[in-house]
């Protein structure tokens, strides 16, 4: 098993939906010898519903993730495997509250803030959260790649609702490193190159706040 000489043990890959990140965590944990946590999404039943009618299923889309997300969190985050060499996640828990800004009315957004708080207090903050970044046109070209039947609904403006949400987050985070990396012409699932060039990053020491990296190949 190969080692990844990294000084971070809780790695958070986020990104847009259709953007890679499950993809590159898979690589990861085949490579590397790792905790590997990701999302479930096909388990929530409110999906396909919510994207037909947004308003009605917000609540209970982003209610259905959030505890999802939790149980998975606790039990693999709270009893860590300690043979492993560090943890890879597609999501981070502080994706539910994006979302759910996102998504919600405000009265709505108010009570999920005070769920999401109280679930949020046992778990550590990543050491480094890696976003993935691709414009609106390649993330619905690799959207409709994976042929998902409910995603075909996703609107352009609702992709970009959901990078502003992050960017908006990004820009207060002080207390842990969060790197961007433009992914537009990055294809790292078919060009190794390309994959061992984000490794790369994500082995690099950053200090606390938002770096942003265009990769060079």
């Amino acid at each position: 098993m190969n080692k990844l000489n990294i000084p971070y043990n809780y790695i958070c890959i986020e990104g847009n939906i259709g953007s890679g990140k499950t993809s590159f965590t898979q690589m990861i944990n085949e490579e590397y010898e790792c905790e590997l946590i990701l999302e479930e999404f096909n388990d929530n039943p409110f999906l396909p519903l919510f994207y037909n009618d947004k308003e009605r299923y917000a609540f209970s889309v982003e209610l259905f993730f959030m505890t999802e997300r939790y149980k998975q969190l606790q039990r693999k985050l709270l009893h860590k495997d300690l043979f492993r060499q560090f943890t890879i996640a597609d999501y981070s828990f502080v994706k539910s509250l994006l979302f759910a800004k996102n998504n919600l009315i405000e009265e709505e957004y108010r009570l999920f803030i005070k769920l999401w708080t109280v679930l949020n207090k046992p778990f550590p903050k990543p050491d480094i959260l890696v976003y993935f970044h691709r414009d609106v046109p390649t993330l619905q070209h690799f959207i409709e790649l994976r042929g998902r039947e409910y995603e075909k609904l996703i609107k352009p403006e609702y992709l970009l609702s959901v990078q502003n949400t992050y960017f908006e987050y990004f820009r207060n985070i002080l207390t842990f490193p969060v790197v961007i990396i433009d992914l537009n012409t990055i294809d790292f699932v078919q060009e190794e190159q390309h994959y061992d060039a984000i490794k790369h990053i994500i082995s690099s020491p950053y200090n606390p706040g938002v770096h942003r990296v265009s990769l060079i190949v």
